[in-house]
């Protein structure tokens, strides 16, 4: 049986009570245990916890929402996605739709180092992340076909994962903020600097820490401001020093990530991310949804429209950069696509 805690039901609650503001149903918590769990290093993890959150009647048609790095079903439920996406008449009508959130593996209240196991937990991929979540849906939940398969930022790399390793499992396919294409360029410089400046932080002692390591917040806000957040609405937001300067001390100010470690895991999977050499696979209706000033995935390199030109059918929406898009973080706004993921849902063929 599941056990909640005091701070567990004063979340749960405060989510329900954000939807209800948002007016879909209250979402509903959920944890799974996945027996012998192999990961693509060969490890093995007898009992793996999985959580995760869904939200309408189970008789819905089935949809799976993919949250980005670090996040968490809760981060998926704002009133800018949620709000947007899931009352009555919205794109994903929790009337209609039954809605599951995974936690990602390494992440949420999903089984991740800091369990216990620090630096020895098994150093997992995202093949080993959708595994975990195809496991999830097929052996817990009985889902054997989805409607419809999104996720933001990872979550969309992600998506591009399930489109190719699953092709007949869904209909629609909507990666958002992401390229169907290797992890290289500045995406992976940068990620590789945010991680070896923990890793070599003598704090850090090899994961087996007594305190969280100092450069865990300063690479988690060097890396957030370098890499999202939109040229244009920066300068909109913070056109002095001055202001800049208290945003960044603002950032400095805040909490910072819980654990090194399972921070470290969750930006280091998506190292060999590369769905390219398999996109003929995808049997979906695609709809990528990129911005202009995403500063992860520039669309001025043209990869991305070579790389889903092996997609029959699939179909870009680039969101013009301006002062009220957010760069990587534009995607996160439903307002700016939602219409977009109408015309698929209505056109998508239902293969089953």
């Amino acid at each position: 049986m599941k056990r909640i805690t005091a701070l567990g039901a004063m979340l749960a609650a405060g989510i329900a009570m954000s939807a209800q503001g948002q007016g879909y149903p209250a979402p509903r918590e959920g944890t799974w245990t996945a027996k012998d769990f192999r990961f693509h290093t060969g490890e093995v993890i007898p009992e793996l916890r999985l959580a995760y959150t869904t939200i309408g009647d189970p008789g819905g048609e089935p949809v799976l929402i993919l949250h980005g790095t670090g996040g968490s079903a809760g981060s998926m439920l704002t009133p800018g996605f949620a709000g947007e996406l899931f009352g009555p008449g919205q794109p994903l009508d929790a009337t209609r739709y039954f809605i599951v959130i995974p936690d990602a593996l390494g992440a949420g209240k999903s089984a991740k180092p800091s369990d216990g196991l620090r630096a020895r937990f098994p150093a997992y991929n995202y093949d080993d992340m959708v595994h975990a979540q195809h496991r999830l849906l097929t052996e817990a939940l009985g889902i054997r076909h989805l409607r419809l398969v999104l996720g933001n930022s990872m979550g969309g790399m992600h998506a591009w994962l399930w489109g190719t390793t699953h092709p007949d499992m869904m209909d629609a396919l909507v990666p958002m903020a992401c390229q169907p294409t290797e992890m290289s360029a500045r995406n992976w410089m940068m990620r590789r600097l945010m991680i070896e400046s923990i890793r070599r932080d003598p704090a850090y002692m090899g994961g087996d820490y007594a305190s969280q390591p100092p450069s865990l917040r300063i690479a988690n806000v060097f890396y957030a401001t370098g890499t999202n957040g939109g040229t244009l609405a920066y300068q909109a937001l913070v056109p002095t020093r001055a202001l800049a300067d208290r945003m960044v001390a603002d950032r400095l100010a805040a909490p910072p990530p819980l654990d090194a470690n399972d921070f470290l895991y969750q930006w280091e999977s998506s190292k060999d991310y590369n769905p390219e050499p398999l996109l003929g696979q995808v049997r979906a209706r695609v709809l990528l949804v990129n911005s202009a000033d995403d500063e992860r995935n520039p669309p001025e390199t043209g990869i991305t429209e070579r790389a889903l030109a092996k997609v029959p059918g699939a179909r870009l929406l680039l969101i013009p950069a301006s002062a009220e898009t957010r760069g990587h973080g534009t995607t996160g706004m439903a307002k700016f696509w939602k219409k977009d993921l109408e015309e698929v849902l209505a056109t998508a063929p239902r293969r089953r």
